[in-house]
């Protein structure tokens, strides 16, 4: 019960806070801000690391001065620092207090091994029994299954492509236009690869690539790219950049 109550009394804190410094200085938090924020309010104990949506979370008992950590993925090059969470109960009191890292998994990571920092000894994780062992470094890394569902959205692909996919009802003609087509609409059809997803791919030099979907005479922009811009006709359309 006093645990809840910290957590409540946390996010009262937090939410005030926020509150104040949005009236102070009209600065608006962004998505992933407040994604963050919520995250850090769910993370009441240490244990072994869990995914919640595209964030991995990693936790540690506050009994060391200072936790890194290191990813396989980025070729253990970098050491993020923890951040440390206390816990206030009601009486304004400090109620303990863990060390967190919140990472955002990297769209095509879908096993993340890894290790610790704890005041500079490189070490496993203490609280994650799943490890392996890396032949390359002889060394046992911790390791996390970060497998989830990857959402298919336009994105740049291998070769300078560009893919794009649209999702809807089933059976549809679905066409892409946009400035590489001189926003011709006709000339390029997708194809339903799945129930209701299309896609088109196409080679395309680096730049800006504004597009949009079309059926029939209407067009519409690409509701899984929040990049927009207008047509020049003043239409709503989507924006990609190629490097």
């Amino acid at each position: 019960m006093k645990k809840i109550l910290c957590a409540i009394f946390s996010v009262f804190l937090f939410l005030s806070s926020a509150e104040l410094f949005s009236a102070e200085s009209k600065v608006m938090l962004t998505d992933e801000e407040l994604d963050y924020a919520e995250l850090v309010n769910t993370i009441q104990d240490a244990g072994s690391p869990y995914l919640k949506g595209d964030y991995a979370i990693f936790t540690s008992k506050s009994n060391a001065r200072h936790i890194g950590i290191a990813f396989d993925f980025e070729g253990f090059k970098t050491i993020h620092s923890f951040k440390i969470k206390k816990f206030i109960d009601m009486e304004y009191k400090e109620a303990g207090s863990i060390y967190f890292y919140i990472l955002k998994v990297p769209k095509n990571v879908l096993e993340i091994n890894y290790r610790l920092i704890i005041d500079g000894l490189w070490t496993v994780d203490p609280l994650n029994n799943e490890t392996v062992f890396n032949r390359e470094t002889n060394l046992v890394l911790s390791h996390f299954n970060a497998s989830r569902e990857i959402p298919q959205v336009t994105e740049k692909i291998s070769g300078g492509k560009i893919r794009f996919v649209y999702k809807g009802k089933s059976g549809q003609k679905i066409r892409v236009g946009g400035n590489f087509t001189n926003w011709d609409s006709w000339i390029y059809q997708m194809s339903e690869v799945a129930p209701g997803i299309y896609q088109f791919e196409i080679p395309l030099p680096p730049g800006k690539y504004e597009y949009a979907f079309y059926t029939g005479i209407n067009s519409f922009p690409d509701s899984g790219n929040p990049q927009k811009c207008y047509t020049p006709d003043g239409k709503t359309a989507s924006l990609i950049i190629l490097d």
